[in-house]
């Protein structure tokens, strides 16, 4: 695994996870009350003996820079590293990345100074667990020029994956990104029989979705790149082409995986965090996932409340009276007296506000950095830094799908509070 250098793609803007991107990039939105996106890859990649990693960057990426700054430090003596590589001006090229091919040709020094004779390449934005050390066994095994990591997917799912076909011995000769139509997704169809002779349950999965995990050699990267014209994503253009002229091979795998690109599958993947069994463990011994070491107090419950399935990050305060059901409440989080959330993310705040503060805001009619006394949230996402007078009610009251105000934003009937928003007393949402 010396010889695996990881690059991992920091995404473009994150419209579709607007607002919780519309002051930092997606691999920086925070997950499961005190991680960040990023954390998942890394952690993935140190676990795996991967300790030379690359992560590109480009939009908003201020607190992300600062993130992997604060968290990851190596041993100097071991070689060990992770370095963000942001969008610049060069002799070579003025333009901002035009896709996850082009963003790696745009930084492919480090590729080419490297003796690395595999490079790993990731998303910045999913929740997964993998032992990367089982797809370079594959890569090797095969003497293949590209591995995709792909999942078993059902047919519902197909309209937003890259989908490979296979032939028996595991070979990709098929690759379309996306399929949208019965005649295109039918003649992708992995039998249900090959799938399962290698260990794994279809249950009527018979489709193998990429996972935006990709292992090259080091020859075949810089041939695909370099080929003439110029690809700029590698689903759409450089799979496609690479089958026809390289040895591509597929790795299954069949743990839990979630692209956390929307607002819908962010809320539904933290919940899911707070739950009994959860299909994705932090708990979890084996494959530890890291984050920024904060010195923050225990949480404090300073009276009788109500909880069911819930995350309570480090620094919180929490009144009496809460009842919370389906939570995650992220560092620095403070509830007041007799508080009610149901499928509420909160993700805290970077800070404790002082007395000096709190009666300074008090003076210009606002609310501390607190949810206020005798509030009603459902439903909801509040992003860090939020204000939220006494007797507010967010509950998506017109029960709208999609809108948008001064203090608030609705994505597939999910209440977004975007950072430092102020909602005052009694407002109702």
């Amino acid at each position: 695994m010396n010889n695996v250098l990881s690059l991992i793609l920091g995404g473009g803007r994150g419209t579709r996870l607007y607002p919780l991107t519309q002051l930092r990039s997606k691999p920086a939105v925070p997950v499961a009350g005190k991680y960040r996106l990023i954390d998942i890859p890394i952690s993935n990649c140190i676990n795996s003996g991967c300790n030379r990693i690359y992560v590109l960057t480009q939009f908003l990426s201020v607190s992300l820079h600062r993130h992997i700054a604060n968290t990851y430090k190596f041993d100097p003596f071991g070689g060990g590293f992770v370095e963000v590589l942001a969008a610049q001006q060069t002799n070579d090229s003025a333009d901002w990345y035009q896709g996850t091919a082009d963003a790696v040709r745009q930084q492919i020094r480090y590729v080419v100074e490297d003796s690395s004779a595999e490079i790993l390449i990731l998303s910045g934005d999913q929740l997964y667990r993998m032992d990367f050390r089982q797809l370079v066994k594959t890569h090797k095994e095969n003497q293949a020029d590209v591995t995709i990591a792909v999942l078993p997917v059902a047919r519902e799912q197909v309209a937003g994956c890259g989908i490979v076909r296979l032939d028996d011995a595991g070979r990709v000769v098929g690759f379309v990104e996306k399929p949208q139509t019965d005649e295109a997704a039918d003649p992708l169809r992995t039998p249900e029989e090959w799938i399962e002779r290698r260990g794994i349950r279809c249950n009527g999965r018979p489709f193998l979705a990429s996972m935006g995990i990709y292992l090259f050699s080091r020859k075949a990267l810089l041939d695909l790149l370099n080929a003439r014209p110029l690809a700029t994503d590698f689903g759409k253009e450089i799979f496609p082409r690479s089958i026809r002229s390289h040895t591509v091979v597929a790795h299954l795998f069949d743990g839990y995986w979630e692209d956390v690109g929307t607002i819908k599958a962010y809320h539904e993947a933290n919940l899911a965090l707070a739950g009994d069994d959860p299909p994705f463990d932090f708990h979890s011994p084996e494959g530890v996932i890291y984050t920024r070491m904060r010195f923050l107090p225990a949480s404090r419950v300073s009276g009788a409340c109500k909880m069911k399935h819930v995350l309570i990050s480090d620094g919180c305060v929490i009144h009496p009276g809460a009842d919370l059901e389906n939570c995650v409440l992220g560092v620095r989080s403070r509830l007041g007296r007799n508080v009610t959330l149901r499928d509420v993310i909160m993700l805290g705040a970077d800070k404790f506000e002082t007395d000096a503060e709190r009666a300074a805001n008090k003076t210009r009619g606002l609310p501390d950095l607190v949810i206020g006394d005798d509030v009603v949230i459902e439903r909801a996402i509040l992003d860090k830094e939020c204000r939220i007078g006494h007797g507010v009610r967010i509950v998506n009251r017109r029960g709208v799908a999609n809108d948008e105000g001064d203090n608030f934003v609705i994505r597939d009937g999910v209440v977004v509070i975007p950072r430092g928003a102020v909602v005052p007393d009694g407002a109702v949402l």
